[in-house]
């Protein structure tokens, strides 16, 4: 896995934190610490995706135990949950699994034998790879401090106010309190899998509450006292991430882990704030990993562990920046590397062959210009087509499943919510349209159509399911719209997604202003306000309700 071409970009020795630099960590106290990563079979989440993995699972799990099973909610939500602790909280499971084991056993609360010794057995294994997990930690540390060589040093930030885990601990009091209120409510009249869904958000507030406690408990702790320093190297990876590698991995072959960090601030927090979003903006822009970096790393990196790094800046003249850990440290096997590296060579793959056919759908552009033999152009537009009429149409599928052939006064309550909901979102997914004048581009929305000048776009771009453009004007907020999409088949037949053509076409006026419209919208084109469209749906959706079985 290596790095963009470039040069190392030095630390100041100002910023070091002992007068000969402190220990490196070298490539050999790196590949001992790799060594204690736990077996290749116990899964070790590296990024966002293994998280999203584990909530659906949870979700999956979740609706066969409650409804092909016939499991009583609790009892069905939470196995599922030991899913998601397994990925972000393993320190739960050895407790949690062996005592909802014995309830299983003791309360049977699923309709035969089987089932309740098959989850029986999953949830030993949940506990031995969390137990695994644990292990590995401890030996992480012991390699870490090893390599640390006892150097140890007070952190830059010791004095100054911790964020750390206030949007966890809130979100999750709050996903807890609905959780708790749901199963209350609902348990005594409600059908099965409501109440199991309740138990589930639940468990996922209880979750990030005690994700956020023990992120700041750790945080703190590694504030009470100097704390072990390691000379790395760093980047910030294509996810926006931190790397860091071993200080001899000049190439940037292998990452170590990766860790989301946030900048520590003192003083006035609006000070320089034109500059830093300007350089927000950059990175947003860069496509892929940035340059290594030299970087002080304070703490005991292992799984789950919270750090302090202090880095040399991306701009030359720039001093050298202080960040925290926002997130646990992540270890990444060797597995996880080379599924990285795969994924970055079909991303690059990906982007030379949309890059071409956007360039294919600018020339048409082009092309039509050079046709008109300099006449007036006229005005352009793009808007929702089947992809996205699909889209809605499956969300109303599956929302409507949730309710219908169900009785009681939630199926009232939680659908008035999901009308109201769908009806934001419905209308942009159904009649969304994009039109390009002379002036600019204009969006249609619920209350109106928005103008957008040429002169202040920022990014017009397609990636994944959304198409998206953006202002250089903070004011502005981000227009997108999503539609599903099967890269492999567009490759292969070298079919041209709607969204790309789009992206294709508004770039091609964009930077071109030759080619752009010459006259102006009339009112009609730039867009009439959906929210007549969010009427309807929301009376429909309410007429269904009161009156479908």
């Amino acid at each position: 896995m290596s790095t963009t071409p470039g040069r190392l970009l030095p630390l100041p020795a100002s910023a070091l934190p002992v007068p000969d630099g402190g220990p490196a960590w070298s490539g050999e106290h790196a590949r001992r610490w790799l060594g204690a990563l736990p077996p290749r079979r116990v899964p070790l989440p590296s990024g966002n995706g293994h998280l999203l993995t584990a909530l659906c699972t949870a979700v999956a799990v979740t609706g066969l135990l409650v409804l092909p099973a016939g499991w009583e909610p609790w009892a069905a939500a939470l196995p599922a949950l030991h899913a998601l602790w397994l990925c972000v909280r393993p320190e739960i499971v050895p407790v949690s699994a062996p005592v909802l084991a014995v309830l299983l056993v003791v309360l049977r609360p699923g309709t035969g034998r089987p089932e309740t010794a098959a989850v029986v057995a999953v949830l030993a294994l949940v506990w031995a790879a969390a137990v695994l997990r644990l292990v590995a930690r401890r030996r992480q540390r012991e390699r870490a401090g090893e390599a640390a060589g006892g150097v140890t040093a007070p952190l830059p930030d010791a004095g100054l106010p911790l964020p750390r885990g206030r949007f966890l601990i809130v979100s999750g009091a709050v996903l807890l309190a609905l959780g708790t209120g749901a199963v209350v409510l609902t348990s005594a009249q409600a059908a099965r899998a409501v109440p199991a869904l309740a138990w589930l958000v639940a468990g996922q507030g209880l979750t990030a509450l005690a994700s956020g406690l023990l992120g700041r408990r750790r945080a703190a702790a590694l504030r009470a006292a100097p704390a072990p320093v390691l000379r790395v190297l760093v980047r910030e990876g294509a996810d926006g991430d931190t790397e860091v590698f071993a200080a001899d991995d000049t190439a940037g072959l292998r990452p170590l882990f990766r860790v989301a960090v946030t900048e520590t601030r003192d003083g006035d927090p609006a000070a320089d704030d034109e500059e830093e979003a300007q350089a927000l903006l950059a990175r947003l822009d860069r496509e892929g990993p940035g340059p290594l970096r030299e970087a002080v790393l304070y703490g005991v990196p292992c799984d789950g562990a919270e750090i302090l790094l202090v880095t040399a800046a991306e701009k030359a003249d720039r001093p050298p920046v202080c960040e925290r850990s926002s997130g646990p440290v992540r270890p990444l096997s060797d597995a996880s590397v080379r599924r990285a590296l795969a994924r970055e060579t079909r991303r690059t793959a990906r982007r030379t062959a949309y890059a071409e056919l956007r360039r294919s759908a600018g020339e048409t552009v082009a092309r039509g210009a050079e046709a008109a033999g300099g006449a007036p152009a006229g005005v352009r537009q793009w808007r929702a087509g089947v992809l996205d009429r699909l889209c809605a149409l499956l969300l109303v599928l599956w929302a409507g499943s949730l309710f219908w052939g169900e009785t009681g006064g939630w199926r009232y309550a939680l659908g008035a919510v999901a009308g109201f909901v769908g009806a934001l979102w419905l209308p942009h997914w159904l009649a969304w349209r994009v039109t390009a004048d002379r002036e600019g581009l204009w969006f249609n929305g619920l209350r109106g159509p928005r103008h957008l000048p040429w002169d202040e776009i920022r990014t017009v771009e397609c990636k994944g399911t959304e198409l998206s453009v953006d202002s250089r004007r903070a004011s502005f907020t981000a227009w997108s719209a999503h539609a599903p999409r099967w890269p492999w088949l567009e490759r292969r037949f070298r079919l041209l997604h709607p969204h790309e053509r789009a992206v294709g076409e508004i770039t091609a006026l964009w930077r071109t202003s030759a080619l752009r419209p010459s006259v102006p919208a009339e009112d009609g084109q730039r867009g009439r306000p959906l929210w007549p469209l969010a009427l309807v749906l929301e009376l429909a959706w309410a007429a269904a309700l009161v009156f479908l079985p």
